[in-house]
């Protein structure tokens, strides 16, 4: 399982413009308006074949009633809690504020992995002014310039070294599913329902992070690890910020799974949060079934009531809407079985393998018939498909002679086309085009 690294600082020392940089995106936006969605603070990072998961923590804490130091402290206790290596960034031109000695007591008690970053060094003179930040007490400071790039090639070669070393994953090759979902919509009642009934068939193993345990689950003829944080089951600190911990959370239980089973309240519809950790399960392209829980708790449940409740789902998720949607109820055990077999149909789909010759005899003949549109005056031939071995994302390659004129319409048409032959429910795929 990856690691997690968290930017902590006072406002303006330029956190968003270092996850910018390391994540070489534009996704958190300064001076960004509330209320937008809070996975743009979440970005993968890879380094010298490394890779590691950062997050922005000041996008995530959000509350203009808010004094500074309260918001500061609230980005601190989340970074501690879930972070394995904090960097607490300071503004070289404006130097050590109160508020920064504040940040960087906390820091000191807390027994983190801290590295200081010396921002806004962009030119050669400001780096001598960096010294200052010796006074706080948490080692060197590396001098950056996450607005030019200035010194991030450093900094990323020393925090590869501070992560922890990786304990070793569960031997067996089993599937791996995670429950994720925003607070109270009945994570661990699920858990519990698939585990309690014969608890010796459930072993715990740690896994890579103090933060995921594999719980092995072993009845009924079906065999998978269940990924399972420590977040589910354990309530935050402050109540107002269980939201921020159960996303961060999610994304630890996301990374260690194979398939996510994302729980959605049916007294509530999909809400904003469901659709923040449906992103991040697109983003880490895994398997995907949705639970709606709480089931029993809807009157008048007829098939075209489930037929509604569907298409509002889609509708909020599209474009990917290949994917199984299970109604339950955790707290009568209804339909909980359903959940498992959904899961293991999708890893079965994620993990499904087709030969070159099965492609090419679908997909030449379909592409002769609805060849990919001319782009000026030249024609397109698609000549061979094949899917790459190994991967951890169904992925297939189609050769064509003028790869570069195949625009997204075509591709979506070649998707759906892979997804009505051969069933990849639940799974994204991946097409990629290149010149024969």
């Amino acid at each position: 399982m990856g690691n997690l690294v968290a930017i902590v600082g006072r406002p303006n020392v330029g956190k968003s413009t270092l996850f910018n940089r390391l994540t070489q995106s534009r996704r958190a936006i300064v001076n960004d308006e509330a209320g937008t969605t809070r996975d743009r603070q979440y970005g993968k990072v890879e380094w010298n074949g490394r890779e590691f998961s950062v997050i922005d923590t000041g996008g995530w804490v959000v509350n203009s009633e808010d004094v500074f130091e309260e918001q500061i402290n609230r980005q601190v206790a989340i970074a501690i809690e879930e972070a394995d290596v904090i960097l607490f960034v300071l503004d070289v031109v404006s130097g050590i504020t109160d508020l920064d000695m504040h940040v960087s007591n906390i820091l000191r008690r807390s027994k983190k992995q801290v590295m200081l970053v010396a921002n806004k060094v962009d030119t050669f003179d400001l780096q001598y002014q960096a010294a200052e930040f010796y006074r706080l007490g948490l080692g060197e400071p590396f001098i950056l310039s996450a607005i030019n790039g200035l010194g991030s090639g450093d900094l990323l070669d020393e925090l590869l070294t501070r992560f922890p070393s990786e304990k070793e994953e569960p031997v067996e090759d089993l599937p791996r599913f995670a429950v994720v979902g925003r607070p109270n919509v009945g994570k661990s009642s699920l858990i519990n329902a698939f585990v309690e009934d014969e608890r010796h068939i459930v072993t715990d193993i740690a896994g890579t992070t103090r933060d995921s345990i594999y719980t092995r689950y072993n009845k009924f003829g079906h065999n998978f690890y269940l990924v399972d944080t420590a977040g589910i089951r354990k309530k935050a600190k402050v109540n107002e910020d269980v939201e921020y911990y159960s996303v961060i959370r999610s994304i630890r239980a996301i990374e260690s799974a194979d398939v996510c089973i994302l729980m959605i309240d049916a007294t509530r519809g999909i809400e904003s949060q469901d659709l923040n950790i449906f992103s991040l399960i697109q983003k880490n392209r895994k398997g995907l079934v949705v639970c709606v829980n709480k089931w029993d708790l809807i009157e008048n449940k007829t098939d075209k009531s489930i037929k509604a409740f569907n298409n509002a789902i889609y509708e909020r998720t599209a474009p990917f809407v290949d994917f199984p949607i299970v109604y339950t109820s955790a707290l009568t055990k209804q339909r909980i079985f359903k959940v498992i077999e959904t899961a293991m149909k999708t890893y079965e789909n994620k993990t499904r393998r087709l030969t070159t010759n099965k492609l090419n005899e679908f997909f030449l003949p379909l592409i002769e018939n609805y060849p990919p549109p001319a782009y000026k005056g030249k024609y397109i031939k698609i000549k061979y498909v094949t899917q790459l071995p190994d991967t951890q994302t169904p992925t297939f390659i189609f050769f064509a002679n003028l790869p570069q004129y195949i625009k997204e319409p075509y591709r979506r048409f070649l998707e759906n086309k892979l997804r009505s032959e051969w069933d990849f429910s639940g799974t994204p795929v991946l097409l990629f085009i290149r010149q024969k």
